[in-house]
């Protein structure tokens, strides 16, 4: 495993992400829930009345050809979305312990 995937979305687009992790053969993964944020595309996202939503953020170590299946996935989903935000980053794993 030589890359970190990261992908940050919309909560209500859970089920669509974990079909997508599953279509990547990605098993081994951490995911943090009810973050807040702001994106370009999507605005704010903060919990409350007045910017309602929260993201979930999914991090997976994999390999860079499953990683490069995950970011086609994400392009994909991207594609049929109105507001509902996504975005995944891919990154050099350095070292691990």
């Amino acid at each position: 495993m030589d890359k970190m995937a990261m992908i940050v979305y919309n909560e209500a687009l859970d089920t669509e992400v974990m079909e997508a992790l599953k279509s990547c053969a990605l098993k081994n993964f951490t995911k943090i829930l009810g973050v807040f944020g702001s994106g370009s595309a999507s605005g704010f996202h903060l919990g409350n009345d007045v910017w309602p939503g929260r993201n979930n953020i999914l991090y997976a170590a994999c390999t860079q050809d499953q990683s490069r299946q995950l970011l086609s996935c994400v392009r994909e989903l991207r594609k049929g979305l109105s507001r509902e935000g996504i975005k995944a980053f891919v990154l050099p794993i350095e070292a691990t312990t």
